[in-house]
């Protein structure tokens, strides 16, 4: 229990009798006086206890929940919402996006090159559609994503131009909701924002269509403004470092607004600007069954309000197993550099993710972080797309032997898995191996790896919500088992 204002005031008040009583001196107090001191004694100590007590319920749950992976078979239970050959339980329909991995032959998976496909279209169209006109992809992106269709002309103008009005957080919000409040990771910071934009909506439990599209619209302009006040807020509060509050430029494209909100002197060039919306594009989306999306539609599903089930994903997205990943590969590429003496032997660097994978070196869970995948196999997309782009950057910035470093874990580490676990399944690098590295290239701090991987996907997470409310219709309510038996009630004089 914390201790109030009021009583802290009160013994501020008697504090010198205290003091007199502490040194020997025949002081004494008033009945009133004996009845603060132990009110506040009291309280003391039950904190003390408290803490003790906790300890000891949590050995009570921990040996109580265990429950035995034998009865997982025995009742086919679907771990994960995967079947028994790795596939995924099918649990819904989508017309937003596809990730394409293997194909199902007699009921086995075979390994196809991967693709990753939005409305229809194969994203490497759109990002080599934005290259050839030299324009930024990701506003085009969450368009298509929301509305089925690639925009004209004239319909991608109104819709940028919608984005920028709406990228200026509402009134007081930065200061009330943001610097009063900080946070030390900016992701939860980001899903309190979310949750906090309710209380400035003038209309925020109508789950209307238009009322909807309307909120999802804003949040997508406002994610880049929401995550770097957030990590401006915890420089200043958390890192003792100075805060820049920039106003964000209705005129500009989200990877340009986030690298000038983020940077002292809002300086950035093109090139980085266009390399950062490479990253947001393949992060917009991927189909609706990844952590975050299926959490948009199980929580959209209760008809519940559009922050509600925004800020739900943001946590999801949060966890290690999904967009928090990035940081763990960021962390363990520091350790391979620290170890590796020569980064350009391969007989050494080799040797090294040996170590990792027999849980000898790093965190010692076995784990190559940034490769693997739930569906890819031959090859993830994206980070193909995102390696072949930060050969460039890594040339000009002189960190080509960085560059091959990754390329290198990239080139052993299936083997060296493939050959440790001998479960027949080959992977290959993900998203994560190359992502972090190019956002290291642009200076962009390692805290905001993750919240920048939520700046690109509330565009799926809005038209996963859009088409839950439109098509969904029923409540998520999958079944699980009771294992334990009834029991006798005891009285509690008998127990």
């Amino acid at each position: 229990m914390e201790i109030t204002e009021n009583e802290r005031h009160y013994l501020e008040s008697i504090k010198e009798k205290i003091e007199e009583k502490l040194h020997g001196s025949g002081v004494t107090f008033s009945e009133r006086e004996l009845e603060h001191i132990n009110s506040l004694k009291t309280k003391i100590t039950k904190k003390i206890d408290e803490k003790l007590l906790i300890e000891k319920l949590a050995k009570i749950a921990e040996g109580n929940d265990p429950i035995d992976k034998n009865l997982y078979e025995k009742y086919d239970v679907k771990r994960g919402l995967r079947n028994a050959n790795g596939t995924g339980v099918l649990v819904g329909l989508t017309s937003i996006g596809d990730v394409v991995g293997y194909e199902v032959k007699d009921g086995q998976k075979v390994a196809i090159p991967g693709r990753l496909v939005y409305r229809g279209y194969n994203v490497e169209s759109l990002v080599k559609d934005a290259e050839e006109h030299n324009q930024f992809g990701y506003e085009q992106c969450a368009y298509l994503l929301l509305f089925g269709k690639l925009p004209t002309a004239s319909e991608l103008e109104e819709f940028n131009a919608l984005l920028g009005e709406l990228r200026t957080l509402p009134e007081n919000f930065t200061e009330d909701m943001i610097m009063k409040a900080p946070s030390a990771d900016v992701m939860n910071k980001l899903a309190r924002g979310v949750l906090a934009s309710y209380s400035y909506d003038p209309n925020p439990e109508d789950c209307s269509l238009s009322n909807v599209l309307r909120q999802c619209i804003a949040l997508i302009s406002r994610f880049s403004t929401l995550t770097a006040y957030g990590y401006q807020a915890k420089r200043r509060y958390y890192d003792g470092k100075s805060m820049y509050i920039h106003n964000p430029l209705p005129e500009l494209s989200t990877a340009e607004n986030f690298l000038r909100l983020i940077r002292n002197n809002k300086a950035f060039t093109d090139d980085e600007a266009k390399l950062l919306d490479l990253a947001l594009i393949l992060h917009a989306e991927h189909g609706g069954g990844n952590n975050s999306s299926l959490t948009v539609h199980v929580v959209s599903s209760a008809d519940t309000d559009t922050y509600s089930a925004i800020g739900a994903a943001v946590g999801s997205l949060k966890g290690r197993r999904h967009g928090g990943a990035n940081i763990q590969v960021a962390e363990m590429m520091d350790d391979i550099k620290e170890n590796v003496k020569d980064w350009s032997n391969e007989n050494e660097v080799k040797a090294y993710l040996e170590k990792i994978a027999n849980k000898e070196a790093f965190n010692h869970t076995g784990l190559i972080y940034g490769m693997g995948h739930a569906i890819y196999t031959v090859n993830d997309p994206r980070a193909t797309l995102l390696r072949d782009r930060a050969a460039k950057l890594a040339r000009e910035k002189g960190l080509e032997e960085e560059y091959n470093l990754y390329k290198m874990v990239e080139k052993f580490s299936p083997d060296i898995l493939y050959n440790k676990h001998g479960d027949g399944k080959r992977i290959c690098a993900n998203v994560d191996l190359y992502s972090g590295f190019i956002y290291s290239m642009l200076n962009i701090p390692r805290e905001l790896f993750t919240p920048l991987f939520a700046v690109a996907r509330i565009a799926g997470w809005s038209a996963h919500r859009i088409e839950e409310i439109v098509a969904g219709g029923k409540i998520y309510r999958p079944a699980y088992k009771n294992i334990f038996a009834e029991r006798e009630y005891v009285p509690i004089e008998k127990r």
